[in-house]
């Protein structure tokens, strides 16, 4: 119930609006250029499970892990398993949302990124409180894909594959 209600209050009340994009190339290029945003979670995963990583008390740098290295690899694992799904489905997104609703794609990377940060920090705090996090990431990708599925086979169905 929180992503909608995020999505709704970000899209009535920040003063941006989406360039005008004509065409589905511009569209891609406008979700790619969205979808860099999205990767800062993830790199900086990436440094800190490096520094913990050499920080480490464990002789060998490459055995066995500790729980705080494990955690950060972990997270950085699976967030960029969700953001492949969500980048996939923000680019077909893209190209069937219309103009005045192409707001929604720096929103959803927002919250993307927002919510993994959630995840990462309820996660270190402890694994029972990931789910909060998680779903705020996979509930919108999930709601992403259902739109795209129906874009595809109801709105659309003769422009399935060309």
């Amino acid at each position: 119930l929180l992503c909608p209600c995020l999505i709704y209050g970000a899209y009535i009340f920040l003063p941006f609006d989406a360039p005008l994009l004509p065409t589905v190339s511009a569209r891609l290029v406008y979700t790619l250029r969205c979808a860099a945003f999205a990767t800062f979670p993830i790199v900086l995963g990436m440094i800190v499970s490096a520094i913990s990583r050499l920080c480490s008390s464990a002789l060998e740098p490459f055995g066995e892990l500790h729980q705080e290295v494990e955690i950060h690899r972990t997270y950085v694992s699976q967030s960029v398993h969700l953001f492949i799904l969500y980048f996939f489905n923000m680019a077909v997104l893209s190209t069937y949302l219309p103009q005045d609703l192409l707001k929604l794609i720096p929103l959803l990377t927002g919250l993307f990124a927002i919510s993994r940060l959630i995840f990462w920090m309820s996660y270190i705090i402890g694994r029972s409180f990931r789910a909060f996090g998680f779903s705020m990431t996979f509930l919108p990708l999930l709601a992403m894909l259902l739109w795209n599925l129906y874009g595809m086979f109801v709105l659309e169905p003769e422009n399935l594959l060309s």
